[in-house]
């Protein structure tokens, strides 16, 4: 029912309304790929004061911190950022070795599950809605997403839904970079040098021509595997 409500919705009503309905109960995660630029220049014309977070796996290209600080500058966001738990890393690290990511998908999933997935869930734990930048044409673990969606996570052991927003879900890669070059929005230099999806370093490449958008992250998993696990619904 929900999503049949905001389907036909333009991006930045559906901001809108989360503003007003959630305030300072829902926040933008961003990793300051193109989508989230998009997403934060909408809000903050809408509220500069709409909360926005990062996380910070450690291991993110001095590109993305860049773009970060001219976000910062040109919107007076002010950016949370989460970070993970150190002795966690450390234990990792110590067991698996740095560059564990390309050993196995399972050792992957947990760099991933400790840099990402439990940072997001610390934040979560005290939101009711949060918004992502995710889109239906990124890749084939995504094109079922909705413009707004039930959330359902266990936290503590208590099972919880939020609501999760994508207002960009209908949007192609062309209205991305059209809204990016008509409003002025600082964007990750990386793109520019044939970067499309940006995360951790080690974890991405530039794509070559013809490439799927989504090529350059994971590049040595097949497609289904290709999420941190940040999306991907709890069981």
């Amino acid at each position: 029912m929900m999503a049949k409500e905001f389907e036909e919705k333009k991006a930045e009503e559906i901001l809108k309304w989360a503003i007003e309905k959630f305030g300072k109960k829902v926040a933008l995660a961003s990793s300051f790929g193109a989508e989230d630029v998009v997403l934060i220049d909408m809000l903050m014309k809408i509220d500069p004061s709409a909360r926005i977070f990062t996380i910070d796996t450690g291991r993110l290209p001095q590109e993305t911190y860049d773009v970060i600080e001219k976000i910062m500058e040109k919107y007076g966001a002010k950016i949370e950022f989460l970070f993970p738990d150190k002795r966690a890393v450390e234990e990792m690290l110590e067991k698996y070795g740095p560059n564990l990511f390309y050993k196995s998908v399972e050792l992957r999933r947990l760099c991933c599950h400790i840099r990402k997935v439990e940072p997001l869930e610390r934040i979560l734990k005290d939101l009711d809605a949060w918004i992502t930048g995710l889109r239906r044409e990124q890749s084939v673990t995504r094109v079922q997403i909705e413009k707004v969606e039930e959330d359902e996570r266990t936290f503590d052991g208590i099972k919880r839904v939020l609501i999760k927003i994508n207002p960009l879900a209908d949007w192609t890669e062309k209205q991305v970079w059209d809204y990016i070059k008509r409003n002025n929005v600082p964007y990750n230099a990386l793109h520019d040098r044939s970067y499309p999806s940006i995360g951790c370093a080690p974890c991405t490449r530039a794509i070559k021509p013809g490439e799927d958008i989504r090529a350059g992250r994971w590049w040595w998993e097949t497609p289904e595997k290709k999420e941190c696990g940040l999306h991907i619904k709890q069981k």
